[in-house]
C-alpha cells in the first residue's frame, strides 16, 4: 500500500429529480511504473491505479480501466443523472492489491 494516498471527491450536495450532474475526483497517488531505481540501485515496485468504478445506491455509474501511461494524481471527471437522493461509492484500485475508497451523498427535490 501506498503511503499518504487521498482521494478526493466533488458531487453537489443537492439536485433536482432527472438533472444532470458533474462528478469531480482526484486521488493523490505517485503511480509508480516499476522501471525506476531507488538510491540503493533497487527497482521501486510498480504502484498503478489501474482501475477506479463510481456507483450510486448500488448501480454502477462508471467503470474505467487505467493505462500504466496515466498520470500522477489523476484526475477524473464525468456526468450522471439523479433520479433519487443517495451515496455515490467511488473506488479506485491498485496494481499492488490496494483499494481505496470514498463516498458522497446528493440530495434529490
Amino acid at each position: 500500500m501506498v503511503d499518504n494516498v487521498t482521494a478526493r471527491v466533488r458531487v453537489p450536495r443537492e439536485a433536482s429529480a432527472g438533472e444532470v450532474v458533474s462528478i469531480r475526483t482526484l486521488i493523490n497517488h505517485p503511480m509508480e511504473s516499476g522501471q525506476r531505481r531507488d538510491d540503493a540501485g533497487e527497482i521501486i515496485p510498480r504502484s498503478i491505479i489501474h482501475r477506479f468504478t463510481c456507483d450510486f445506491n448500488g448501480t454502477n455509474v462508471i467503470d474505467v480501466t487505467l493505462e500504466p501511461s496515466i498520470s500522477t494524481n489523476p484526475y477524473l471527471q464525468f456526468e450522471a443523472v439523479v433520479q433519487e437522493s443517495g451515496t455515490f461509492q467511488f473506488t479506485w484500485y491498485d496494481d499492488d492489491g490496494s483499494v481505496y475508497e470514498e463516498s458522497a451523498d446528493i440530495a434529490v427535490s
